[in-house]
């Protein structure tokens, strides 16, 4: 049986915990909210109407795709498109190809950076490989002007990130959504978890502390891992009813 990723791939091993994709949600929601076409997802309304549950949406279709056989994740990268694709017949006009990028560039930059945080450092293969999987995905969605090489990838995020992002009226309402929907405590370690895991030029657009305050619990919340004692620590800062959908984080769907 032929899988869309393979076995052995470090990717299934960052998509197969729930640690890490934690931390590529903080990454995407702080980017998210600064994206030029963060209109889109004001337009379906789902984003600010319920951030968590997007989240586990948009987390189900990716741990699909990397852990089922080729055809199956095949078809769950085509009901993705399909539904872009009702998004812009309903509002008359295109979701621009930029932006199809960003969130792939998203997906591929916070994967690396996310699992290095909690982890190990990634070779360049690696990280090559985290790009190889995803560029794949978009190719697969017919986005345009993707990438050839990893290489190529690092200089078209790094203009992304120039380029494409701006504080809006957008940015503060989503963040007030993130702070109605986690409550005043998980908000801040939300904030601070985004502190340790975006890019510079998010950070510095945010607003958001230089110091990283939350780095001296994340080695202890790394000692709990060995102790296996981390659940204790998940069930005290994790929202109660998204805790069962977050235990399920760490199997692999296949």
């Amino acid at each position: 049986m032929t899988y869309f990723v393979r076995k052995e791939s470090v990717v299934r091993e960052i998509w197969g915990k729930s640690d890490t994709i934690l931390f590529i949600f903080a990454g995407a929601s702080a980017e998210f909210a600064l994206n030029k076409a963060v209109d889109w997802l004001y337009y379906t309304g789902r984003l600010p109407a319920d951030p968590l549950g997007r989240l586990f949406s948009t987390v189900g279709y990716a741990r699909k795709i990397v852990f089922s056989e080729e055809s199956a994740a095949h078809k769950a990268i085509d009901t993705m498109a399909a539904i872009h694709a009702g998004v812009e017949a309903s509002r008359g006009k295109a979701i621009p190809d930029w932006a199809y990028r960003d969130v792939l560039y998203m997906l591929i930059d916070y994967s690396i950076r996310s699992y290095e945080l909690l982890e190990r450092k990634l070779s360049v293969e690696e990280q090559g490989e985290v790009f190889e999987v995803f560029i794949r995905v978009g190719r697969r969605m017919g986005i345009v002007g993707l990438p050839d090489t990893y290489e190529e990838w690092q200089l078209a995020r790094a203009e992304h990130l120039e380029q494409n992002l701006v504080e809006s009226k957008y940015t503060a309402d989503l963040y007030k959504q993130y702070r109605k929907h986690l409550g005043s405590i998980r908000y801040w370690l939300l904030l601070q978890a985004q502190v340790l895991v975006v890019p510079e030029r998010v950070r510095k657009l945010l607003g958001l502390w230089r110091l990283p305050v939350l780095k001296p619990v994340l080695r202890g919340y790394k000692l709990s891992r060995k102790l296996r004692a981390e659940w204790l620590l998940k069930a005290i800062i994790l929202p109660p009813a998204y805790k069962s959908e977050i235990r399920e984080l760490d199997a692999s769907p296949a």
